[in-house]
């Protein structure tokens, strides 16, 4: 419960800084009023404040508070450091969005796919191709790699709305670290099959290994986005 409760606290937060509730610069209220607020305790406030900060929402000032530091960028945003799928980063962006599978197969890894992905050598995975269309716009390329042992079910309508949703909210399935990578690559056929490139002859090119909470990885994926149309995103925090 006191899990669920965080979430909440800070989900409104965040809700209320992307709308301006809370502006650039302003000071949240006080702990105290937040406590009385929300009904809570003080460390479940605490906690909802520190997963804002690590988002890059805001910054606690000593001696005087919680300062929001959130801006938002007039190009799209994607958390680069974050676990943020299609469908959240749109719903962030306030972007109409969908997604169209244009392929999806079930395959046995051998030693080409092995290569591309790290899968093991005889698991069985889904292969899916998925283009993301933003506010009618097709803009990224997705080529997914997932284990069926563990996205137990997965089919082309799931596919189409979030994977993620579902193996939260069906499976019961933990997703706890991806580690990333960004390149810049040519055009391949497919990219200018399904994209919108205008007169790029490059895309960016986001790589996901992802793992689960038994450390087990279950997912690869290589986004291919259009160059003009989002900014990677991430937080840091200089650490002495």
């Amino acid at each position: 419960m006191a899990k669920i409760k965080y979430l909440e606290i800070y989900n409104d937060l965040k809700n209320k800084i992307d709308n301006k509730v809370y502006a650039f610069q302003q000071l949240l209220p006080s702990e105290n009023t937040l406590i009385k607020q929300y009904e809570c305790s003080r460390n479940t406030v605490r906690r909802a404040i520190a997963n804002l900060v690590s988002d890059g929402y805001v910054q606690t000032i000593h001696g005087q508070g919680v300062r929001v530091i959130f801006q938002e960028l007039r190009q799209k945003e994607y958390l680069f450091g974050g676990i943020e799928t299609f469908k959240e980063s749109s719903i962030r962006n306030k972007n109409k969005y969908r997604t169209e599978v244009v392929f999806f197969e079930e395959r046995i890894v051998d030693e080409q796919l092995r290569q591309i992905t790290s899968f093991p050598i005889g698991i069985e995975i889904y292969h899916l191709q998925r283009v993301r269309y933003l506010d009618e716009r097709p803009l990224i390329m997705d080529y997914n790699y997932f284990r069926k042992d563990i996205v137990k079910g997965l089919n082309k309508e799931i596919a189409e709305d979030s994977i993620y949703e579902y193996m939260e909210n069906e499976l019961k399935e933990s997703i706890i670290t991806t580690k990333r990578m960004m390149t810049v690559e040519k055009v391949n056929e497919l990219d200018q099959a399904y994209l919108n490139l205008i007169d790029y002859n490059c895309v960016a090119v986001v790589t996901n290994f992802t793992y689960n909470s038994d450390g087990v990885m279950f997912e690869f994926t290589q986004s291919r986005h259009t160059p003009d149309s989002f900014v990677f995103f991430e937080q840091a925090q200089r650490i002495k």
